[in-house]
This record gives structure tokens, sequence and C-alpha cells, in this order.
């Protein structure tokens, strides 16, 4: 009995704090920020005839989801502006019709305005607030009537949500944020990525969903990429850490930008290789180029076959003056995505299964380079770790 009193009561502590300190930081400025300006302008059109309600309390609390948690459903521009509008539309409605039971009225209109939100599916908690702030506003709310909801609650939310457009994004955090709805006829058309084909699919994340059947705080893709994390996370403690360093390939042949391209093209053919780093003289990576760099800038010019084009392509000109490229770091890919040597090879396997890439250049804390990891490198070493699981399963059996 004693226990589960205590279990009990332990459910009122507060939860561990996941969000670091810059995070927290971040949603206090945005915070100081937004409400700032949303009360400065809303004084200023306003002006002073009405300032005890240039800014309405709930704006507090919306400024909690705008800024704490953007990806949140609950913090959209149309949750903010559609809540509002219509929460205060409802509470204006009660406090007419029942001028003299301000309680019956504040009750009714929240109840009435929930019903709403879910109706039009803009449900934000602070709207809430608004309702009752339409009935319970005291003497100049009760004097505006339906201008409270054009002013200010209107201009309260706009300005909040262009305050948090300008400074979510303006601090790497996507706002609004695109629920997984509004892409879902756009990814129906599409195959899935490779990663996505084992573990859960979306489509089962969609119908847990669908059977919780309660309002989750946090947007459906970002619960997916948590879900995804945790699993590579899962996978790395079960496997061990192989890092970059451990599997990449050491010995390799490398370019410089003015390499001719016909000296590359043979050292490709020579060694069989599929691609090249492209290094400047402190050995960081400033390009690569592939097989299909090399087909991609080929002339067009009309030449009776593919190969003659091509051996035109890569020869080098003998004029002084040539609009063909002539060197690696004119055909080169340039923006290159690299892993450090301590990388996890299980944070490749998005960026060679998904994103297409075959070949990613490895460099030290120096960023200079160290090697490069292969999809082949990267099969042998996942073979292999499933192969050591499963020899100490074996061991453990017997």
């Amino acid at each position: 009995m004693r226990n589960r009193s205590i279990e009990w009561l332990a459910r009122f502590l507060p939860q561990p704090n996941t969000a670091g300190g810059f995070e927290q930081m971040r949603a206090c400025t945005g915070a100081l920020f937004g409400l700032l300006l949303t009360g400065a302008l809303s004084y200023s059109l306003l002006g002073r005839a009405s300032a005890t309600a240039y800014l309405i309390a709930p704006m507090g609390a919306s400024a909690v989801l705008l800024f704490c948690v953007p990806a949140s459903p609950l913090a959209q521009p149309w949750s903010i502006i559609g809540g509002n509008l219509v929460s205060a539309l409802i509470g204006v409605t009660f406090a007419k019709l029942f001028v003299d039971a301000p309680l019956l009225a504040a009750a009714l209109a929240g109840c009435f305005a929930i019903a709403a939100m879910f109706m039009l599916r803009c449900l934000h908690p602070p709207s809430g607030a608004v309702a009752l702030t339409a009935v319970l506003g005291g003497p100049i709310v009760r004097e505006a009537g339906y201008d409270f909801v054009a002013m200010p609650v209107a201009l309260n939310s706009v300005l909040l949500v262009l305050t948090a457009l300008f400074f979510n994004n303006a601090t790497g955090r996507r706002y609004p944020h695109l629920q997984h709805s509004a892409l879902q006829n756009v990814h129906d058309t599409k195959d899935v990525a490779p990663t996505a084909r084992l573990g859960f699919t979306s489509e089962d994340l969609d119908a847990v969903l669908r059977h919780y059947g309660q309002v989750l705080d946090v947007s459906r893709d970002d619960l997916e990429e948590i879900f995804i994390e945790t699993e590579m996370h899962a996978y790395r403690r079960r496997f061990g850490v192989i890092t970059c360093a451990d599997i990449m390939s050491k010995d390799v042949i490398t370019l410089e930008y003015s390499t001719e391209l016909e000296v590359a093209w043979k050292l490709m053919r020579q060694h069989q290789i599929h691609a090249l780093p492209v290094l400047n003289r402190a050995r960081r990576v400033i390009g690569i180029v592939s097989q299909s760099d090399f087909l991609r800038h080929r002339e067009l010019d009309d030449y009776r076959t593919m190969a003659e084009k091509f051996r035109h392509f890569i020869s080098r000109t003998r004029h002084t003056h040539s609009n063909k490229p002539e060197a690696v770091g004119q055909i080169m890919t340039q923006h290159v995505k690299t892993a450090r040597d301590t990388t996890p090879i299980i944070e490749l396997v998005p960026l060679m299964a998904n994103s297409g890439l075959h070949h990613i250049p490895v460099v030290n804390e120096e960023n200079r380079f160290v090697g490069i990891v292969t999809q082949s490198d990267l099969v042998a070493a996942l073979y292999e770790s499933r192969l050591a699981e499963n020899d100490t399963v074996i061991k453990q059996v017997v």
C-alpha cells in the first residue's frame, strides 16, 4: 500500500527537461521578441483609447506554443488565427446571450469554442482563454462587442504569427511546420525510400495514431523521425559502434582542380573506380568527380558515334581558347557530403540508401581528407556485424 501511494504521488513530479540550454534560451528570447513587437504594434494601431486591451492575456500562452514547440500541430498559423477568431466570436455571442449569467456564458463559450476548433481543425489551447476573455473581460470588452474579434484578437494573432515566422526561421527552426497529411498525396505517387521498407512503415504509424484516438502535442512527422532515430540508437547499442575510420579505404587516388579530364578518366578506368575526390593543397575536399559527371558534361556536337563524342570531350584541346571543359574542376560536383572519421556507419545508411550517394569522403577533426567510404564498404561492414551477432547468439545457446 505504501509503495503504491509513493508511486501515485511520484506522478505529480515534473518530467525531465529534454530541451537543451540553447533551445531554452531561444524559446525565451522568441517570446520576448514576439510579445514585445506584437504589443508595441497593436498599441500604436489601436491608440491610447484602447490601451487596456491592446494585448490580451491569452497571447502569452500562444507565445509558449509558437516559440517553445513551433512544430506542434497546436502551434501552426491556422491553429492560432482560426482558433482565436472562432473562440472570440463564440465568446462574444454567449456574453450577449447570457448577460446576467456570466459563469454559465463562460462555460458554454469554452465548450462550444473547443467543439468549433475540432470541427475547423484549428485546435489551439490558448483560444479557450480567448473565449473566456470575451465573456469575463470587463466593461471594455463588453462595450467592444463583436469589434473585440477584430481588435485586438485578430490583430494580436496575426502579428504574433508573423513574428514567429520571422524568428523561428531566422534561428533555424522550420515554421510553419508542414504536417504529413499535407504531403500525403505527393508521397502516394512516389516509391518509398529504401530505409522505409524495413521496420515500421508510415501506414503502421497512421494506424496506431488512429487507434490511439487522442490529441498529440507533437507533429506526426516529428514523431516518425523520433522513432527512426530510436531504431538507429538501438542498432548502435546492439551491434556496437563501427566508425567510418574502421571501414574506409585509406589508399585513395585523389585529383586536383587542374587535373586534365583525360588523365582523370584513365585513372578511373585503370583502377576500376567510379568516383574520385578532388582536393586542394591543404588536402581538404573541394569536390568529387564521377562517371556521371563525365557523361553529363559531354559535348553534344553532331559526331557519328557516342564513343567519338566522349573521346572528343575528354581529350585536351590543342587550341588556345575553348569553351569545352578541360579540367576536373570544371565538371566536378562541388557540394560534397562528407563524414567525420569518428561518425558511426549507421548514420551513412540514410545518405546512401535514400539520397543516392555512392561515395562519401571521410575527413578528420581538421577537416582534412583521410579516406572514402563506398556502398560496398558499408554493406560489407553491416554484413559482418550481423554475422558477429549470430555467432554471439549461438555461443550463448551452446
